[in-house]
């Protein structure tokens, strides 16, 4: 009967590492060439995640479904002897220690000391004795039991993301001790039936943490990817965060390469250029994100197709704009421009006419933008009417960070050029006083105050995927030619993991 479970399991094993086989990603020869968004977790992060492990462990070992063990033996003197183990429950569970190894090309290796738990449940035995005569009892029974547990995770590609293998896994028994009846003396019956059930029990205990083990690592895994998706979208607005290559595990840190294409409507996204070289990133941080340029460039791409790019400002902020200085020459132009007319009576309409450009550059990140800018004045009594109107390229570096759970958009030096300009007064267009001061007035607190209204935007869109829940410590954004890299410390938030685990369970 043993020899057939382990049968058993062998064929369920190999049947596993087939479909995991046939369900395996492929990529072509350069497959950095597609790669959008690396994400590079270093040791020091697996570390500090492998402080949760407890939990998932304490889960698999909660959640595992134990069957009913039965067997049967032929004893001298005492005849033929049945039992069967039922009700099996996991109490008082505890781990001792839990340790990470990161196994160049291979595997995450966990090491997890002293796992002590004991078993409640009960059981029912019987044998028939010479002359005929039959005994059968039920007894409740408690076992305790310190395990060594060793894990080792393969990460790999299925369905194009990453999934993980925790197959390869081992329990060592320390101690497997049976207790009968609350009865913590040895006795005869403890012994024989100590003897008849611990290899059963141990093989039945290793096959069904193990199982969990890896459909938790695997639910873990598709969480993680979930989450991840869920951050990179807002509406229609999305990215393709299927893999690009295989996900690497090296001595000090775990990579994966995924395509970052932007997915929206109609719109078609392509990149096969990538800049990435595993060379670009660094191991003295915790977590590493690696962005092309192509990605900012399509999500502004897919913005502007979306009628986001567009700004209303009325009331004080309008006022501001225009009272930047209190010169005569600044009255002289608010005063030919509104006609008289009280700012709460007009309203200014910035929008992007086409798709932004976007660069990437140690300096920064370069922006490039054709932009309209309308004012409309609505006297009393009056007909509405448009007294300006512009179209401008506007060209501005910036540079962001990320301070206190917000972001920070700092812009740099900028250029203007207009290339339509219309303003009722001045229809000849030879009052340079007029656009000198505007061109002034979009440098000094235009282009400001359109950033002012981005960065909350943009702190809530993050905070809203979850972002200030994590405990974030020095982070850098970093620009290069093309690319973008943020690096980081953290602290992972305990509850985030507890509420998942609640759920699945």
């Amino acid at each position: 009967m043993l020899w057939a479970g382990r049968m058993g399991l062998r064929t369920f094993d190999i049947l596993l590492m087939l479909i995991h086989a046939s369900a395996a990603c492929e990529f072509g020869p350069f497959p950095y060439s597609v790669t959008g968004i690396v994400c590079r977790m270093t040791k020091p992060a697996a570390l500090l995640l492998n402080q949760e492990t407890a939990q998932v462990i304490q889960a698999a070992f909660r959640n595992a479904k134990f069957p009913n063990i039965t067997g049967e033996r032929s004893m001298r003197l005492l005849g033929k002897v049945s039992y069967g183990l039922t009700n099996i429950q996991v109490n008082d569970l505890s781990i001792e220690q839990s340790e990470v190894e990161l196994k160049e090309d291979d595997a995450i290796h966990i090491s997890i000391k002293n796992v002590t738990a004991v078993f409640k449940g009960t059981l029912t035995y019987g044998y028939t004795g010479a002359w005929f005569l039959q005994l059968f009892h039920s007894v409740d029974f408690e076992i305790e039991s310190s395990i060594d547990l060793q894990i080792n995770i393969k990460l790999m590609c299925q369905k194009d993301q990453v999934t993980a293998d925790a197959l390869d896994c081992y329990l060592g028994f320390h101690k497997l001790m049976l207790h009968l009846q609350g009865d913590k003396e040895p006795g005869w019956l403890k012994q024989l039936f100590t003897d008849f059930i611990s290899f059963t029990l141990k093989l039945v205990l290793k096959r069904e943490v193990c199982n969990e083990i890896n459909f938790l690592a695997q639910v873990l895994a598709n969480f993680v990817h979930d989450l991840a998706a869920n951050f990179v979208q807002d509406e229609d607005i999305r990215l393709d965060i299927s893999l690009a290559s295989d996900p690497l595990i090296k001595a000090n840190y775990l990579e994966s390469h995924h395509k970052g294409l932007v997915l929206y409507k109609n719109y078609s996204d392509v990149f096969n250029d990538s800049v990435f070289s595993p060379s670009l990133l660094t191991e003295s941080r915790m977590l590493y994100f690696w962005l092309s340029e192509h990605i900012l460039n399509s999500l502004a791409s897919a913005a502007f197709l979306d009628k986001r790019l567009g700004l209303t400002i009325t009331g004080e902020k309008l006022q501001a704009l225009f009272e930047m200085e209190d010169t005569e020459v600044q009255r002289k132009v608010v005063q030919m421009i509104f006609q008289g007319t009280s700012y709460n009576d007009s309203v200014a309409k910035v929008w992007s006419l086409a798709d932004p450009q976007i660069s990437v550059q140690p300096e920064g990140t370069v922006v490039k933008s054709f932009v309209g800018v309308e004012i409309s004045i609505f006297p009393p009594g009056e007909e509405p009417l448009m007294v300006l109107y512009m179209e401008k390229e506007i060209t501005v570096t910036i540079q962001a960070a990320y301070v206190e759970k917000n972001l920070i958009l700092h812009p740099l030096d900028s250029r203007i050029k207009f290339k339509v300009f219309k303003c009722t007064a001045d229809p000849s267009g030879n009052d340079l006083s007029i656009r000198n001061f505007l061109q002034t007035m979009i440098s000094v607190v235009g282009i400001p105050e359109v950033i002012s209204r981005i960065e909350p935007a943009l702190t809530s869109l993050m905070n809203s995927k979850g972002l200030h829940l994590f405990e974030i410590r020095n982070p850098e954004i970093i620009t290069r030619k093309g690319y973008v890299i943020v690096q980081l410390d953290f602290s992972f938030p305990n509850h985030l993991l507890l509420d998942f685990l609640e759920k699945r369970l």
